[in-house]
């Protein structure tokens, strides 16, 4: 239990970088095909999308777990 703990902690620190840029990137790509803002219910999809392929650690493979728990919700906020 302990070493799933520390496994986890460091997966969250690791993928801090990334949490970090993703969220704002996310924002700003939610836009329609005519180039106004996306809102409501469109807004969250593209959010969620977009914020699904940027979970990915830093070895290259997509978070799981707790890593990807915590990653979506800062980047879907905006982070």
């Amino acid at each position: 239990m302990m070493r799933l703990c520390l496994a986890v902690t460091l997966t969250l620190f690791a993928a801090a970088p990334v949490m970090a840029q993703e969220g704002p990137a996310c924002a700003t790509k939610a836009v329609g095909k005519d180039g106004k803002a996306l809102a409501g219910a469109a807004k969250t999809s593209s959010m969620k999308k977009c914020c699904e392929a940027g979970a990915v650690g830093k070895d290259g493979k997509k978070l799981a777990g707790a890593a990807k728990t915590s990653f979506m919700k800062k980047c879907e906020a905006g982070i």
